[in-house]
């Protein structure tokens, strides 16, 4: 594939994934079984193509094939047909993918709007969260996951619990904040999650629903983290729903023209 079929191949991709396309009403037959149940009524649901996503990885070149209700469309018309190497996965049974799951969980948390900010707090084990009218940039990963029925604070405790030397950070476990902390997060999703391409230039990669952890402050390393979103910003790359700092609310921004990313990291086929 040449330079000019590549860039013509990614921005396909991106009008595919990434798109302003208004809602179909009645598009999902299902109800979602997340968080924050009294917002379902405000989400717009599209019929995103990507709503179930197949990445074959034995190809020469990865294609991305998208699905819509079982209908298999490539986003190269003329690309050769590739066998099923992965399909997202629906861990909370709800007829809805991980995936499109996730955007769904950081939509609602972008709706309800909680204003940055958290001291620490005792909470729950399992399925603990801090009061719904508060919180820091990983509660909105938090809350996005666990509308997909992930439950971010139990499998981080269990990791921790099993492979304590892959979390040097952690000095003492604590289940009430360590999955709060983007740094001890991030060994988390290298383990268990499908690691992706971090240049938000090319955005056939990007996928809504994808995590991103972003480097903010001067000392080196992520220190803030996010949700892909499906709306393209001024911009043009997509906009991050994230809680971004004091004075702010969770909320949709286009962040991604200024602000490094350093690892990028969608849903595993299974839970981990």
């Amino acid at each position: 594939m040449g330079p000019c079929t590549r860039l013509a191949f990614f921005a396909l991709a991106a009008l595919l994934s990434l798109s302003r396309s208004e809602p179909v009403q009645a598009d999902l037959p299902v109800v979602d079984h997340g968080i924050f149940s009294d917002l379902d009524a405000k989400i717009a649901v599209h019929r995103p193509p990507w709503l179930d996503l197949l990445l074959c990885r034995d190809a020469k070149l990865p294609l991305a094939w998208l699905t819509a209700y079982g209908v298999p469309v490539s986003i190269a018309p003329a690309a050769p047909a590739l066998p099923i190497c992965q399909v997202i996965q629906d861990s909370d049974h709800d007829g809805i993918s991980d995936q499109f799951d996730i955007l769904l969980g950081a939509k609602k948390a972008a709706i309800d709007a909680a204003p940055y900010g958290s001291p620490y707090r005792r909470i729950a084990y399992p399925l603990g969260d801090v009061p719904r009218g508060e919180g820091v940039c990983t509660d909105v990963v938090i809350r996005a996951l666990r509308n997909a029925g992930i439950d971010l604070q139990q499998l981080l405790a269990e990791d921790i619990a099993r492979t304590p030397a892959a979390y040097s950070m952690v000095h003492k476990a604590n289940a009430n904040i360590d999955h709060r902390r983007v740094k001890t997060l991030l060994p988390y999703f290298k383990r268990h999650w499908q690691a992706q391409g971090a240049d938000p230039h090319r955005p056939g990669d990007w996928l809504p629903g994808d995590v991103v952890f972003m480097d903010t402050l001067s000392a080196p390393g992520p220190d803030h983290i996010g949700i892909v979103s499906d709306q393209l910003g001024p911009s043009g790359m997509p906009l991050i729903i994230n809680s971004w700092t004091d004075g702010y609310k969770t909320s949709e921004m286009d962040l991604l023209h200024f602000v490094p990313v350093t690892h990028r990291f969608r849903a595993p086929k299974t839970r981990a």
